[in-house]
């Protein structure tokens, strides 16, 4: 009986120690080399929380990564992986993002990769919702935060010290990092002074560059597995068009698609919250994007893309007009946010494309929050400029004009 007990767990144990003893250019040479393809519009999050497949792309100077959140999940015939696949203008977009990836994931994520970013051509979606008055919350960091990213930020001695410390005591009010004791005693011990604190780091600190291994293993294994695939409406009629033929196109898209509503939002993503919708009116009276923890969260972005000399592009996409106005959300409150991220990314000398003049602009969101038809036209057409190195203000200067 013990035999027969004992020996799948003794086989269990013995192929466990066979895969974590197998070299990882071993693993890497049976990954397909189509992975990076693949997972380039997949939005799955082992990719976005893994290393192995971002390191490719960015080495590979056919990819152009885009990151952001949910609104890269709105896919259509006008979102960038589509437009660029069917105009072939020298580039393939990488997607990195999902819903309520916000500033601190995306700044572990950049922080992963600071030795592949200089003079990389990126470009970053923002969204004015994620600048909530209490900032990043648990419900948003613990689904997107990657073990591996962590204890690559703290085991990484490339980073500028005051860019870490300050990043280190934002991120330690965060229970999937601060209920960690490895991580937690050697990030803690680079903000004290305290010896026993140091002391600890120090004897923990093997075990963390040993679980680190571990997971950069686990993530060789995630990427030979496999992702999947995402259905997309690949469109070819937005190939050979004009930008100009482009945007009566997603006009005339997005007004066939949102007829049950007054605020141009689709039929299908207003379905989804026709019930709440008189709940909903005047609930935001005094609400505002203009204060809010988010901004300094931010701030470690810019400051890391600035010391690695990467070269962003960063999207303002504004919210729906119309649907802020009847939730009772202050104009002013919103143009705070409008204001103070601009004057935010050109201090530091980085090219914004603000559209937040397009609030009021029909079809160019597809909900009460996200980029769609139109906006997708918009900035399909700045991300073009900024690839071939344009000035995007000119760019965004013609939409304006273009709308009015």
């Amino acid at each position: 009986m013990k035999k027969n007990l004992f020996s799948p767990i003794f086989l269990a144990f013995l192929v466990l120690a066979m895969l974590i003893l197998i070299p990882n250019q071993w693993i890497e040479e049976l990954i397909p080399k189509s992975r990076v393809a693949q997972a380039a519009t997949e939005l799955n999050p082992f990719m976005f929380q893994g290393k192995y497949v971002q390191e490719k792309m960015l080495e590979n100077k056919q990819y152009l990564p885009i990151y952001g959140s949910s609104e890269l999940s709105r896919l259509d015939r006008f979102h960038p992986s589509n437009y660029f696949k069917e105009s072939k203008d020298g580039f393939t977009p990488f997607l990195v993002g999902r819903g309520g990836t916000e500033s601190l994931i995306h700044f572990l994520n950049f922080s992963e990769h600071t030795n592949q970013l200089k003079g990389k051509k990126l470009v970053f979606v923002l969204s004015p919702q994620w600048f909530q008055p209490g900032g990043a919350d648990e419900s948003h960091f613990v689904p997107n935060y990657s073990s591996l990213q962590g204890y690559d930020f703290a085991l990484n001695q490339n980073i500028d010290p005051v860019i870490k410390k300050k990043a280190i005591k934002r991120l330690l009010t965060f229970s999937p990092i601060n209920s960690d004791p490895l991580l937690s005693t050697i990030l803690k011990a680079e903000i004290t002074n305290d010896p026993w604190i140091k002391k600890k780091a120090a004897i923990y600190r093997p075990f963390a560059t040993l679980y680190h291994a571990l997971l950069v293993k686990k993530d060789f294994y995630y990427t030979l597995a496999g992702g999947f695939s995402r259905n997309r409406d690949i469109n070819k009629k937005v190939r050979n068009k004009s930008w100009d033929q482009l945007e009566i196109q997603a006009e005339h898209m997005g007004e066939r698609q949102s007829t049950n509503n007054p605020f141009n939002i689709s039929n299908y993503q207003y379905n989804k919250i026709k019930k709440m919708v008189p709940s909903l009116k005047n609930s935001k009276v005094g609400a505002s994007y203009g204060e809010s923890p988010e901004y300094g969260d931010f701030q470690l972005i810019l400051d890391l893309l600035k010391e690695s000399g990467a070269k962003p592009l960063f999207v303002s996409v504004p919210v729906n007009g119309k649907w802020y106005d009847y939730t009772g959300f202050p104009l002013e409150g919103r143009e705070a946010y409008y204001t103070r991220i601009k004057k935010q990314i050109e201090s530091e000398g980085f090219q914004i494309a603000d559209f937040s003049n397009h609030e009021y602009d029909p079809y160019f969101m597809k909900d009460t929050i996200h980029i769609g038809w139109k906006g997708w036209v918009y900035t399909d057409k700045v991300i073009k400029d900024f690839y071939d190195g344009k000035n995007v203000s000119d760019t965004v200067a013609e939409a304006k004009s273009l709308k009015n």
